[in-house]
Protein backbone atom coordinates (compact mmCIF):
# COMPACT_ATOMS: atom_id res chain seq x y z
CA UNK A 1 0.00 0.00 0.00
CA UNK A 2 1.17 3.52 -1.49
CA UNK A 3 0.97 6.24 1.34
CA UNK A 4 3.09 9.36 0.61
CA UNK A 5 4.14 12.02 2.98
CA UNK A 6 5.65 15.34 1.61
CA UNK A 7 7.45 17.83 4.48
CA UNK A 8 9.49 20.40 3.95
CA UNK A 9 7.54 23.25 2.51
CA UNK A 10 7.43 26.30 4.15
CA UNK A 11 8.18 30.49 3.82
CA UNK A 12 11.15 31.04 2.31
CA UNK A 13 12.98 34.23 0.32
CA UNK A 14 13.18 34.62 -2.50
CA UNK A 15 16.66 33.70 -3.60
CA UNK A 16 16.80 30.97 -0.88
CA UNK A 17 17.02 26.94 -0.83
CA UNK A 18 14.57 24.44 0.55
CA UNK A 19 14.47 20.54 0.25
CA UNK A 20 11.37 19.03 0.28
CA UNK A 21 10.87 15.52 1.50
CA UNK A 22 8.70 12.52 0.17
CA UNK A 23 8.87 9.70 2.04
CA UNK A 24 6.69 5.95 1.28
CA UNK A 25 5.21 4.50 4.49
CA UNK A 26 4.26 1.86 2.86
CA UNK A 27 7.32 0.83 1.15
CA UNK A 28 6.47 0.10 -2.58
CA UNK A 29 9.72 1.33 -4.28
CA UNK A 30 8.38 2.45 -7.72
CA UNK A 31 9.74 5.82 -9.74
CA UNK A 32 8.37 8.68 -8.05
CA UNK A 33 7.90 12.45 -9.43
CA UNK A 34 7.03 15.72 -8.05
CA UNK A 35 4.46 18.25 -9.22
CA UNK A 36 3.01 21.44 -8.13
CA UNK A 37 0.27 23.62 -8.13
CA UNK A 38 0.41 27.85 -8.06
CA UNK A 39 -2.89 29.16 -7.00
CA UNK A 40 -5.23 29.53 -9.70
CA UNK A 41 -2.91 27.17 -12.08
CA UNK A 42 -3.00 23.38 -13.17
CA UNK A 43 -0.86 21.23 -11.68
CA UNK A 44 2.50 21.17 -13.31
CA UNK A 45 5.45 18.36 -13.87
CA UNK A 46 8.79 19.30 -11.79
CA UNK A 47 10.85 16.64 -11.71
CA UNK A 48 10.76 12.52 -11.55
CA UNK A 49 13.51 10.38 -10.64
CA UNK A 50 13.62 6.05 -11.74
CA UNK A 51 13.75 3.72 -8.83
CA UNK A 52 17.47 2.92 -9.25
CA UNK A 53 17.95 6.42 -9.05
CA UNK A 54 20.34 6.72 -11.68
CA UNK A 55 17.96 8.62 -14.37
CA UNK A 56 15.99 11.73 -14.07
CA UNK A 57 14.16 14.04 -16.07
CA UNK A 58 13.15 18.07 -14.88
CA UNK A 59 10.61 20.63 -16.44
CA UNK A 60 12.59 23.61 -17.75
CA UNK A 61 11.72 25.56 -14.78
CA UNK A 62 13.42 23.01 -12.69
CA UNK A 63 16.68 22.70 -14.81
CA UNK A 64 19.88 23.96 -13.10
CA UNK A 65 18.12 24.72 -9.88
CA UNK A 66 16.51 21.82 -8.65
CA UNK A 67 17.92 18.76 -8.04
CA UNK A 68 15.70 15.06 -7.36
CA UNK A 69 17.26 12.34 -5.52
CA UNK A 70 16.13 9.25 -3.53
CA UNK A 71 17.39 6.68 -0.43
CA UNK A 72 15.56 3.55 -1.23
CA UNK A 73 16.71 1.99 1.79
CA UNK A 74 14.60 5.10 3.23
CA UNK A 75 11.73 4.79 0.89
CA UNK A 76 12.40 8.67 0.56
CA UNK A 77 12.83 11.47 -2.15
CA UNK A 78 14.74 14.55 -1.74
CA UNK A 79 13.52 18.00 -3.61
CA UNK A 80 16.69 20.20 -3.27
CA UNK A 81 15.46 23.44 -4.66
CA UNK A 82 18.03 26.74 -5.17
CA UNK A 83 17.48 30.12 -6.50
CA UNK A 84 13.56 30.01 -5.47
CA UNK A 85 11.91 32.60 -6.97
CA UNK A 86 8.38 34.00 -6.00
CA UNK A 87 7.04 31.78 -9.22
CA UNK A 88 7.99 28.88 -7.54
CA UNK A 89 5.12 29.22 -5.29
CA UNK A 90 2.92 26.31 -5.47
CA UNK A 91 1.52 23.60 -3.60
CA UNK A 92 4.30 20.77 -4.20
CA UNK A 93 2.83 17.06 -4.50
CA UNK A 94 4.57 14.05 -4.55
CA UNK A 95 4.04 10.96 -6.65
CA UNK A 96 4.75 7.22 -7.51
CA UNK A 97 4.69 5.54 -10.62
CA UNK A 98 3.32 1.92 -11.08
CA UNK A 99 6.91 0.72 -12.33
CA UNK A 100 10.26 1.40 -11.78
CA UNK A 101 11.16 3.64 -14.91
CA UNK A 102 8.49 5.69 -15.79
CA UNK A 103 9.61 9.66 -15.42
CA UNK A 104 8.00 11.29 -17.78
CA UNK A 105 5.96 14.69 -16.86
CA UNK A 106 2.00 12.71 -16.71
CA UNK A 107 0.31 13.05 -14.21
CA UNK A 108 -2.38 10.44 -15.02
CA UNK A 109 0.91 7.91 -15.25
CA UNK A 110 0.77 8.46 -11.61
CA UNK A 111 -1.86 6.81 -9.85
CA UNK A 112 -0.57 7.37 -6.05
CA UNK A 113 -0.14 11.33 -4.66
CA UNK A 114 0.55 12.72 -1.35
CA UNK A 115 -1.62 15.47 0.37
CA UNK A 116 1.35 18.28 -0.96
CA UNK A 117 3.32 20.53 1.08
CA UNK A 118 3.15 24.62 1.01
CA UNK A 119 6.00 26.34 -0.73
CA UNK A 120 5.99 30.32 -0.07
CA UNK A 121 8.25 32.44 -1.27
CA UNK A 122 7.99 36.02 -0.68
CA UNK A 123 10.20 38.67 0.74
Amino acid sequence: QVQLVESGGRLVQPGHSLRLTCTDSGGTLKSMAWFRQAPGKEREFVAAITLSGQYTNYADSAKGRFTLSRSNSKNTTFLQMNGLEPEDTAIYYCACSQNSYYIGSGASEYPYWGQGTQVTVSS
